[in-house]
């Protein structure tokens, strides 16, 4: 254990070695003023995990209004948005930093506004922070570690623990559960089991945090390196059922292939895949929050269509159109932005449409269609699909790959053929006004909407073919052709 710390003070003397010129100058300047000033928080466990980025959090005795002094003419740029909570941030050369008095506050426990106060000492200060890897601080310019509530050797044991009771300090903010289970993703730690308890006993706590906070937590989880610890969590707690309930009650759902001990499992085990693909195409890309919603949640709908089969089978008939339904409902009600909605939606929506292909009967024009109806979510709509073939049956597996691996195929192929990433009718709307030699309106929405579907089941048509078929349209909906 000593070794470790030893070895992660070095890697924080390493890190802060990078970023020592506007750490350095920043420290200088209020020790000269007569103020202290400490590095805190999460910069400081980056620093001991070795990876201490350009996003400075400083804790300081001096108030606002001070460290505005402090920061004019140093800075580039400073704002205050914080500042009703003590902090300021400045740029400069590249670094951001936020500057926030000691803290000292109470909560009513009612909400999770706290009753802001000026603190006197970092003691004070730490005490009252999330977890104890994030309650660790580095005076400046000395660089002398303060760690009063064992933050460092929580961090050595990838321990999640909090300074205080979790008691009182998920009671003062109850955000700091879902806090827990996001940084159990982002960073691999293990809640201490006082915490976990905490989090069971205390979960109806969190309908006191507004929607759109809960929100920014579950996509930080879900875009970390281990979201389903996190998820697991969150399920485990009970949390699960006050912010996501459709994920815990898939649990004890069994598939139709009986394959896996419920849907839950499945489901992070499709979430898991989803995040391999990902990563195989783009090792250094973002995480991409859309394919790991869709892929969590692509089975909601398994529950509420579950049906108990004569044979013993169990079916789930039309479960993506259930859940393409309730997965609108979930997230709006999460406050996530429309386009989110819609492309996770879509991807619930469509993820059961490939399982078509495996018999080898669909025409050029489902492919066509199955490439218009995923339109720009194609690619996501590849891994999702992969990801859900998790039968242990290895042969089964295998054929299934390999059908899509087809179906890949013959998308490319007819897409260099007939560029299927814009497939549109063969005339537009103004030489359907011209043609008919009608007003714009509903007539001519309906023309182009049929000449597109004959563009989907036909594919490419010259343009004489296009009129041609155009006012045989006409005709039937007897409309008088020029």
């Amino acid at each position: 254990m000593q070794a470790r710390e030893r070895q992660a003070q070095r890697n924080a003397v390493v890190e802060l070695v990078k970023v020592a010129p506007i750490a350095e100058e920043l420290a200088q300047r209020f020790a000269a003023a007569g103020h202290r000033l400490y590095l805190v928080g999460g910069s400081v466990r980056d620093a001991l995990l070795g990876r201490l980025g350009t996003d400075l959090d400083f804790t300081t005795d001096a108030h606002p209004e001070q460290v505005r002094e402090l920061l004019t003419g140093w800075a580039e740029t400073i704002w205050d948005t914080g500042i009703q909570f003590g902090t300021l941030g400045a740029y400069r050369h590249g670094t951001t930093v936020e500057i926030t008095t000691f803290r000292a506050d109470t909560y009513d426990r009612v909400s999770r506004n706290p009753d802001v106060a000026f603190g006197d000492t970092i003691e004070g200060d730490l005490v009252r922070r999330d977890f104890t890897v994030n309650a660790m601080a580095i005076e400046l310019p000395a660089r002398t570690f303060v760690d009063l509530h064992g933050g460092m050797a929580d961090l050595a044991e990838r321990r999640l623990d909090t300074p205080a009771a979790p008691e009182d300090s998920f009671a003062d903010d109850p955000l700091r559960m879902l806090r827990a289970a996001r940084f159990v993703s982002q960073l691999g730690f293990t809640a201490a089991d006082r915490v976990v308890t905490a989090m069971t006993d205390m979960a109806t706590q969190i309908t006191r945090i507004t929607p759109e906070r809960v929100q920014v937590e579950l996509s930080k989880l879900l875009c970390g390196e281990h979201p389903r610890r996190g998820i697991e969590l969150l399920v485990e707690t009970g949390l699960a059922d006050h912010v996501l309930p459709e994920v815990p009650a898939m649990k004890l759902e069994i598939d139709e292939h009986h394959q896996h001990k419920d849907v839950y499992r499945h489901s992070l085990t499709v979430l898991d895949q989803a995040i391999d693909l990902e990563k195989a195409e783009d090792p250094d890309g973002a995480p991409d929050l859309v394919l790991r919603l869709a892929a969590l949640l692509h089975d909601i709908g398994k529950p509420a269509t579950r049906r108990f089969e004569s044979g013993g089978g169990v079916s789930f008939h039309h479960h993506e159109v259930v859940g393409a339904k309730m997965v609108r409902k979930r997230l709006r009600a999460l406050r996530y932005p429309k386009d989110v909605i819609k492309d996770v939606a879509d991807l619930v929506f469509l993820h059961l449409r490939f399982h078509g292909y495996s018999d080898g009967q669909w025409t050029d024009s489902a492919v066509r269609r199955y490439v218009n109806d995923a339109g720009p979510l194609l690619p996501r709509l590849h891994k999702l699909v992969r990801a859900d073939c998790t039968t242990r049956n290895k042969r089964k597996a295998s054929a299934l790959q390999r059908a899509y691996d087809d179906l890949e195929e013959r998308i490319a192929r007819i897409a260099a053929a007939e560029d299927l990433a814009k497939v549109r009718p063969d005339l537009d709307g103004n030489e359907i006004i011209r043609l008919l030699g009608v007003e714009p309106g509903p007539v001519v929405g309906q023309a182009w909407k049929h000449l597109k579907e004959l563009r989907l089941d036909r594919g490419p048509m010259s343009h004489d073919e296009a009129v041609e078929e155009l006012f045989n349209w006409a005709r039937e909906q007897g409309i008088e052709v020029p």
